[in-house]
């Protein structure tokens, strides 16, 4: 057998050559092929030529041995062998290879079929995992989205209520300054009507005092126009009996 094709994709030709050749080297004939990368094994082999290589006298190797056993060269040298013996004629050789020609091949049949069903049940399995797969990719998916989604509103949520507390606090801090304002305003006017009554006191008081010094002078004057009264009255009454 010849080895071709490429790593980890081997395929095999099945040659007659002369034992003393390399492996790979100058062949005689080459009789077929084998693939042993399907399943089952595909072979492609001439078998008359093979049959004919047998009956020289060629030493399959191991291999080649099985491959031409599976494809029922072995069995045909064998009846042929039993046919030159007189063991029983070619028609019945023939019978006997057609036989277990048939045989082989319903049995082959049979191990594609197993092996199709086997292929159908391991797909479908294979289709089920990545189903499975999917599913869990898409359930992880889909709560990473909603974990996403809860974050976005709970920091919504957080940065409204942040908004409100500061809202309030400023309405508190406003209405704290409304307060003091007219507390202010409360203890200005206060202090306005306190000055206002203490300036009117002193209006007041004031006017009494000038009142009072009015008063005063008013009666320091009546006793001086009184006095002067007198005085002009005596000066009258002196002045009378001179001219008399």
């Amino acid at each position: 057998m010849q080895r071709h094709g490429r790593k980890g994709y081997a395929f095999y030709h099945i040659v007659a050559a002369d034992s003393r050749a390399p492996r790979d080297g100058k062949f005689i004939e080459r009789l077929g092929s084998y693939n042993p990368n399907t399943n089952p094994a595909t072979i492609d082999l001439n078998f008359d030529r093979a049959l004919y290589w047998l009956e020289t006298g060629a030493q399959p190797t191991d291999t080649v041995r099985n491959i031409l056993s599976r494809e029922g060269v072995l069995l045909k040298k064998h009846l042929n062998g039993g046919v030159k013996k007189g063991a029983f004629s070619a028609e019945v050789a023939e019978q006997k290879f057609e036989a277990w020609k048939k045989e082989k091949q319903a049995a082959l049949s049979a191990k594609i079929s197993s092996l199709s069903q086997a292929e159908k049940a391991l797909f479908k399995q294979r289709l089920e995992e990545e189903k499975e797969v999917y599913k869990a990719k898409a359930d992880a998916l889909a709560k990473k989205k909603a974990d996403l989604l809860q974050a976005q509103v709970d920091a919504a949520a957080a940065e409204a209520a942040e908004a409100a507390e500061t809202e309030a606090k400023a309405a508190e801090e406003a209405a704290e300054a409304k307060v003091a304002k007219v507390e202010t305003d409360t203890t200005e006017a206060k202090a306005e009507l306190v000055e206002a009554k203490a300036t009117e006191a002193k209006a007041e008081v004031a006017e009494a005092e000038a009142k009072a010094t009015e008063e005063k002078a008013e009666a320091v004057e009546e006793p001086a126009q009184a006095a002067s009264g007198s005085e002009e009255a005596q000066q009258t009454a002196d002045e009378k009996p001179a001219n008399e």
